[in-house]
């Protein structure tokens, strides 16, 4: 994910991204970038990708932070507090913007919780940072889990919708190269008319759907098989084990 956002952010400052977000939105322009990676075989991959826009620290949090102003904390959660109880970190951290993306894609969603006290320019630099790979929006804590559920373990279930969907145009005789392309493209049509119109997708869907159709019969067929409550059930389970990343796990 820190790749990925780097990634964005530099297409950004190039001008290639358009995205709803400036820099020039924000208080400052970033002038350096410092990647702190934790060995020499991640240092060399990062070093492969970014080139000179990037200085690259392997296995030195403390030094790479004390030289930056805004902290982008990319890490799985379990191992944030190693990183965060480091020696020097605390001191290090003082008086800086620290965005965490811990529980947490080019076409991405991405949901920032602010505390109430953060000041206007660094709710908008961290917006921009994230307009850089897609969507964004500032939610309340209280949010975070369900949204990590629906969009951070959505994708995956989306595929195997779409999985699922192209497996029906193989049955009917279409090769798998098609069936896949028709499906991803179906799926890539439908989400862009909801967020294009803002109509509520069951509106989209009576538009399509003729009486004695093709399509009602195929929606019926998904009705026999529950597909609503199993999709909303999935997101809720995930949410459920979303609360609990993180946490000190205590052995009874």
């Amino acid at each position: 994910m820190g790749k990925a956002i780097l990634t964005g952010i530099l297409n950004d400052m190039n001008g290639v991204n358009k995205n709803n977000y400036s820099v020039s939105d924000t208080s400052f322009k970033p002038q350096k970038f410092i990647a702190c990676v934790s060995g020499d075989e991640s240092a060399q991959k990062t070093i492969k990708l970014f080139g000179e826009s990037v200085t690259v620290v392997a296995g030195q949090n403390v030094k790479g932070v004390s030289e930056a102003d805004v902290v982008l904390l990319c890490t799985k959660p379990q191992i944030a507090k190693t990183i965060l109880t480091d020696v020097g970190m605390a001191e290090a951290l003082e008086n800086k913007l620290i965005i965490s993306i811990l529980a947490g894609i080019q076409e991405g969603m991405t949901v920032i919780n602010c505390p109430a006290n953060i000041n206007a320019d660094d709710r908008a630099f961290a917006m921009w940072v994230f307009s850089t790979l897609g969507r964004v929006r500032v939610l309340d804590e209280k949010h975070m889990d369900p949204a990590t559920g629906l969009s951070g373990s959505g994708p995956a279930f989306a595929c195997v919708v779409l999985e699922s969907l192209a497996d029906g145009g193989v049955m009917m005789g279409l090769p798998r190269d098609v069936a896949l392309e028709l499906a991803a493209q179906a799926l890539q049509g439908a989400a862009r008319m909801v967020l294009k119109t803002g109509k509520h997708p069951a509106e989209i869907k009576d538009s399509v759907t003729t009486p004695a159709g093709c399509t009602i019969a195929g929606l019926l067929t998904m009705e026999d098989g529950k597909i609503r409550s199993t999709l909303a059930r999935a997101v809720q389970e995930a949410a459920n084990v979303a609360s609990t990343l993180g946490k000190v796990q205590v052995n009874k």
